[in-house]
């Protein structure tokens, strides 16, 4: 049987030290196992100005678009890069792409690839931060139908 590893990523230390944790502490190197890594575009700022009445000009608006696609192959190719040194043998991968707020498209994952286990690192937001903006992880950990693991960064 498969065992199906969710690792949630983006552009932060955190989440490279959790898939680095994910890699040298949950898998080991005769398991069967298939590794998800995804990454979730944030939900673009246009759409909420052109919602007040702003308008962009296209090429504002293809610019946006252009770095948010250099963006995700940054981090797609800074988690391969991890993914090769770490592990001597090849790890089943399979990379996503979702778009909008990071904590449900998270949550969607999991249920759409039955994963086993999601690991995400935490930004360690204080109490009045989490309160303002909310906690990816804390929501995760609550709603996601399989075992969480958050990875604080040392």
């Amino acid at each position: 049987m498969e065992r199906r590893i969710l690792v949630a990523v983006d552009e932060s230390k955190e989440s490279m030290f959790a898939l680095y944790w994910c890699i040298t502490n949950l898998i080991p190197e005769t398991s069967n196992v298939k590794l998800v890594l995804l990454y979730v575009k944030p939900t673009p700022a246009i759409q909420s100005f052109i919602a007040t009445g702003y308008v962009f000009y296209n090429d504002v608006i293809s610019d946006m678009e252009k770095y948010c696609i250099g963006l995700v192959e940054s981090v797609m190719e800074r988690v391969g890069d991890i993914c090769k040194k770490l592990h001597s043998t090849d790890i089943k991968m399979e990379r996503v792409v979702g778009s909008g707020d990071a904590k449900d498209v998270i949550c969607r994952a999991v249920k759409k690839f039955e994963v086993d286990t999601l690991v995400m690192g935490t930004h360690s937001y204080g109490f009045f931060k989490r309160a303002l903006v909310g906690s990816v992880s804390d929501y995760c950990a609550i709603h996601a139908k399989c075992a969480v693991v958050i990875v604080k960064h040392p």
